[in-house]
């Protein structure tokens, strides 16, 4: 009997592939034969996986985003009982890209997003990633706001402003993706961006806390910290 060939399984190796060669010389440097290559395979099983580089391409986009939101979910599931304003901060983080065993993959995340500028196909997957995570940062903010003044409280910012989740979420998310960005070229440490990260989150909670005579050891004041 012919061997069969489990496609899946395929096309997360040469998403793998793609993802290697676009680390070491960014989406110029991929074309078919050289994934094919990579990725010990014909260029024929390459072609009968995606039918176009456009296809491959945005693949493994989406396999990189799904990394990434695995990630998160395997954050939130292991310390179940944690804060919602400290989820945010891990998933943030997370989102960020800036521990030393993500530098590789955050290379390759800007590469598409530079790439999906000029590309209507990986924008639309890019946006639908940017979509998933800017929903999970609305939920964790939003709980993380009731969770402070109660589902009945009114939610005020500064000069009594409503504090919108889904502005806060867009906000954040932005903000993390920036500092991948000043990561990745140096202008930033990993360090420093982390403290920009704490200090925007610790804002946001100041702006939600109820008011306390004694706010450093009244426990719902204190936000949610990212990882160091």
């Amino acid at each position: 009997m012919p061997k069969q060939v489990d496609y899946a399984d395929r096309r997360h190796l040469i998403a793998e592939a793609v993802c290697r060669l676009a680390d070491e010389h960014g989406l110029e440097g991929v074309t078919l034969r050289d994934v094919a290559a990579r990725a010990q395979v014909s260029m024929g099983a390459v072609q009968r996986c995606f039918r176009t580089k456009e296809e491959m391409l945005s693949f493994t986009l989406g396999q990189v985003g799904d990394r990434i939101g695995e990630r998160i979910r395997a954050r939130l599931v292991a310390s179940p009982a944690q804060s919602a304003s400290t989820a945010l901060g891990h998933a943030a983080t997370e989102v960020a890209l800036l521990r030393e065993e993500h530098r590789a993959e955050a290379r390759v995340w800007l590469a598409f997003v530079a790439q999906a500028a000029v590309n209507e196909t990986l924008a639309a997957t890019l946006k639908a990633n940017y979509a998933a995570l800017q929903k999970a940062f609305t939920h964790l903010v939003a709980e993380a706001v009731e969770s402070v003044d109660g589902p009945a409280a009114p939610i005020d910012g500064p000069l009594g402003a409503p504090v919108d989740a889904s502005h806060e979420a867009r906000t954040l998310l932005a903000l993390t993706d920036g500092l991948t960005t000043h990561v990745l070229i140096g202008h930033l440490t990993p360090r420093a961006a982390r403290d920009v990260l704490h200090a925007h989150l610790a804002n946001l909670w100041s702006r939600t806390a109820r008011p306390t005579n004694n706010p450093t050891t009244d426990p719902a004041a204190r936000p949610g910290r990212p990882d160091r």
